[in-house]
């Protein structure tokens, strides 16, 4: 049985800032917590319990500060040896921390994030869930709109987010043939375009300044003529004028391994029907498309369809096309069965991330193609922090560490501030630089990383948000959220199996 990871640590009585164990993103099936998680679980609770007692506080409220992250990252120490940049004197005083760790030192722009329409997918209720004993429940609050404004900007350092889609095709009208709106439109339970443009605006609203972008979900083949088995063309330019135009959105987001249309398959970034919506996209001025790679478990039936070997062709053909690759192409997560037979411990290696740097390798001048790092750098932190040291590592020896971007695949994670926090600690081992040639990360590196990256291809102009003359009520509402002393909510509101 799988129950939520805030769920299981409450029935437990863990209360840790940082995930202990990998959760599901419902894109694979949880494992169990591995040995060496469950030590670093046991050490932050030992240590959080021996500390919040010497500052004369409760634990949880020591767990919601910052010396609680601090210790969340000490106690992997202990386990992993130190590949945390973290002192002792972080984990009993507050302003130790804040020295090292100031906030607002970086630009920080989160280009994964999500939430969903008031349901849950249709995965935990499906006959395969059903089939193996899984018994789920919907909690259409974790994910709401409102807890995303609270975990995405209260709780963390986001200056600005790309609200991230996922699969959906909108109806375009109702029997009569008069054009629907809103929510008439439908688009799928989680995040439609429409819904998706909403949020955004009502975020800027609030902030009386850009604190958000878009996606639009539109794909080559979610209109589709089934008689002549083609794309229906005049469906899909009838839509995408609608993103462009109507929406305003940003970037597109495309599941090649999806198939809402119904056309019965999925589509390659390299095949016809993917270079007649570049040309068509490219016409209306839209040229970055953000593309989910890896994480094959999401489709049986067109999950090889995820794998970013067609990436090389159409980033060729394409030189002025942006290509966002999503969770780096990683085949198999660390929570999936597969993902130790998918990782070489002798190079360091990750099945189908191999394919997205072979192609740069391949073609040097490739300039057009961007590593997404959203259920890639935090999972990999928390499953083996070495291992996240090769995916970063190859990462940014392979692209350049102008051209990695930063995401979280957060609600999924609760509030991003764990993986920023890690992000900030996060180092590359003298050993692994020695032996594989990755570099050591400067501050200058981790800025690009967290954030001028994605605000150069989104246009984004970095001083402005950062500019504090800017009426921004989100901020202001940020103070008022933090002076009535409201504890930060350390859940995660991914899966995990109910028996850890």
């Amino acid at each position: 049985m799988w129950i939520r990871k805030f769920m299981r640590d409450r029935k437990k009585g863990v209360d840790s800032p940082m995930p202990t164990q990998v959760l599901s993103n419902e894109e694979f099936i949880p494992r169990p917590q591995s040995q060496k998680q469950k030590e670093v679980e046991f050490w932050i609770g030992q240590m959080a319990e021996e500390k919040s007692k010497k500052l004369g506080m409760d634990r949880r409220s020591f767990m919601s500060s910052a010396m609680g992250l601090a210790t969340c990252f000490l106690a992997s120490n202990k386990v992993w040896g130190k590949v945390w940049e973290v002192d002792e004197a972080e984990t009993m005083d507050k302003a130790a921390y804040e020295s090292k760790l100031p906030k607002g030192e970086y630009f920080i722009m989160d280009v994964q994030t999500h939430f969903t329409d008031g349901w849950t997918p249709n995965f935990r209720t499906s006959e395969f869930m059903k089939n193996m004993g899984f018994n789920l429940k919907d909690d259409k609050e974790s994910y709401s709109f409102t807890q995303f404004l609270k975990e995405i900007f209260f709780d963390s350092e986001n200056e600005m987010i790309v609200i991230s889609g996922v699969p959906g095709r909108e109806e375009q009208r109702d029997a009569a043939g008069k054009v629907l709106e809103g929510r008439a439109r439908g688009g799928g339970p989680i995040l439609p375009s429409w819904l998706m443009a909403e949020a955004r605006d009502k975020i800027n609203h609030f902030a009386q300044s850009r604190r958000a972008l878009s996606q639009g979900n539109l794909a080559p083949n979610h209109y589709w003529d089934k008689e002549k088995n083609v794309m229906d063309k005049a469906k899909t330019l009838e839509q995408m004028d609608r993103e462009i135009n109507n929406y305003k959105i940003a970037s597109w987001k495309w599941y090649c391994h999806a198939d809402p249309g119904r056309s019965g398959h999925g589509f390659q970034l390299d095949d016809d029907d993917a270079a007649w919506f570049y040309d068509e996209s490219r016409k209306r001025g839209l040229k970055t498309f953000s593309v989910h790679k890896g994480y094959s478990y999401q489709s049986r039936l067109l999950g090889h369809l995820a794998n970013p070997k067609d990436v090389e062709k159409a980033a060729l053909n394409n030189p002025d096309i942006t290509f966002v690759i999503y969770h780096s192409a990683i085949q198999h997560g660390p929570g999936e069965p597969e993902f130790d037979k998918s990782m070489d411990p002798v190079t360091g290696d990750f099945a189908w991330h191999n394919i997205l740097m072979d192609i740069k390798r391949r073609n040097p001048k490739i300039n057009n193609v961007y590593p997404e790092v959203g259920s890639f750098f935090n999972v990999l932190a928390i499953a083996n922090p070495i291992q996240c040291m090769h995916g970063m590592g190859k990462n940014i020896k392979t692209y350049g560490v102008d051209h990695v971007i930063w995401g979280t695949d957060c609600l999924w994670w609760g509030s991003p501030q764990w993986a920023i926090d890690a992000f900030k600690r996060f180092q590359i081992s003298d050993e692994l630089c020695e032996k594989f040639g990755y570099s050591k990360l400067t501050k200058e590196d981790k800025a690009r990383i967290f954030g001028l990256n994605a605000a150069k291809i989104y246009g984004v102009d970095v001083k402005e948000k950062r500019n504090p003359i800017s009426p921004d009520i989100l901020t202001q509402v940020k103070t008022s959220y933090l002076q009535q002393d409201i504890l930060r909510d350390n859940a995660a509101y991914g899966w995990v199996r109910a028996n850890d």
